[in-house]
C-alpha cells in the first residue's frame, strides 16, 4: 500500500515528524510519497536521510491508500483537495485543529496502527464529512470542506453588492451585503463563526447560510445538507467566489452562483475529534 504525507510548509516540527513517520511506515512495507512542497523542504532538512522521498503533486494523492496531513487546518484543507475520496488523517500542530484529531506525540503509533489495519482488512476505518461545490453557468470550483463565500470583490463602505439568496428556489434573503457564506458543520467553527454564524456539531446533517455585513440583519440559517442554495449578485462592478479561502473564481454581476453538497465527501480516518474539548480552545 502507499501512504501520502503532506507536511506544513516551513515548519521544522512538521518535517521532523514526517521523517520519523516515513521511516516507521517503510518498516511496515508501506510505500511513502510526499507532496512536492514537502519534498523540497525535505531536501534541506537534517531529519531526512540522504535519500530524498518520492514526490508527487498533491493532486495525485488520490492515488494513495491513505493520506496524512501534518500541520494546522490550512494544511489539512490543502491535503483534502488532493486526496479526493482517499482516507485522510490529520495530525494537529496548531492551537485549535478542528480538522486534526491526532496529537503529535501520538501521531506515529496512531498512523501505523491504521496502516496495519488497512493491510489486514483492505480498508480504513472512516467517517464521511460533506463538502460544498460552487458552480455557475459554465464553471465549477473544487469542493470546499469548510465554506464557500460569494461576495463583491471589495468589502466594507462603498463595496459589497445586492444579494438575493434562495434555498431550494424559495427566496430567503434580499438586500445589500458584503456577501454570503455557506458552510458545512465542519466549517462552522472557522470563517462562519467570525461572521456571526452559529456553531454546528459535526454530526448534524446540514449547511449554514450566513450573511456577511448584511444591512437587513438577516439571521443565519441552517438548512438540510441536500438543499440547493442559490446566490444572485447584482449592483456591483465585480464579484468573486472563494472555496475554502484559496480557490477563487471571478464573476461579473449580475451573476448566479449555485451551492450544493458535493458528490464526494472527505473520508476522515483515525480517532474521532472531541468537539467540545476543541471548542474550549476558541476562548
Amino acid at each position: 500500500m502507499t501512504v501520502g504525507i503532506v507536511a506544513q510548509r516551513d515548519n521544522d516540527r512538521a518535517m521532523s515528524l514526517a521523517s520519523t513517520l516515513s521511516d516507521r511506515l517503510r518498516a511496515t512495507s508501506a510505500a511513502v510519497v510526499v507532496d512536492e512542497t514537502t519534498a523540497r523542504d525535505a531536501d534541506d532538512h537534517e531529519a531526512w536521510d540522504a535519500s530524498s522521498p518520492d514526490a508527487a503533486p498533491v493532486e495525485e494523492m488520490a492515488d494513495c491508500d491513505l493520506v496524512v496531513s501534518i500541520g494546522g487546518d490550512g494544511t489539512f484543507l490543502y491535503a483534502a483537495r488532493g486526496a479526493g475520496s482517499t482516507p485522510l488523517m490529520g495530525v494537529n500542530l496548531g492551537e485549535v485543529g478542528f480538522l486534526n484529531a491526532i496529537a503529535p506525540e501520538e501521531a506515529v503509533e496512531t498512523v501505523v496502527a491504521e496502516v496495519e489495519h488497512i493491510q489486514k482488512t483492505g480498508s480504513a476505518r472512516t467517517r464521511a464529512m460533506p463538502r460544498i461545490r460552487a458552480s455557475g453557468d459554465d464553471w465549477s470550483l473544487a469542493p470546499a470542506l469548510n465554506e464557500v463565500v460569494v461576495q463583491g470583490t471589495r468589502r466594507g463602505h462603498g463595496g459589497g453588492a445586492t444579494v438575493d439568496v434562495y434555498v431550494d428556489d424559495s427566496l430567503y434573503a434580499s438586500g445589500h451585503a458584503d456577501g454570503v457564506l455557506v458552510a458545512t458543520p465542519t466549517g462552522s467553527t472557522a470563517y462562519n463563526l467570525s461572521e456571526g454564524g452559529p456553531l454546528v456539531h459535526p454530526d448534524v446533517s446540514g449547511l449554514v447560510v450566513t450573511g456577511m455585513a448584511d444591512e437587513a440583519g438577516t439571521r443565519p440559517l441552517v438548512v438540510d445538507v441536500d438543499s440547493e442554495v442559490t446566490v444572485e449578485l447584482a449592483d456591483a462592478d465585480s464579484g468573486v467566489v472563494v472555496s475554502d479561502g484559496r480557490v477563487r473564481k471571478d464573476v461579473s454581476p449580475p451573476a448566479k452562483v449555485t451551492l450544493s453538497r458535493a458528490s464526494e465527501p472527505v473520508r476522515l480516518a483515525g480517532p474521532p475529534l472531541d468537539f467540545f474539548t476543541a471548542l474550549d480552545k476558541l476562548a
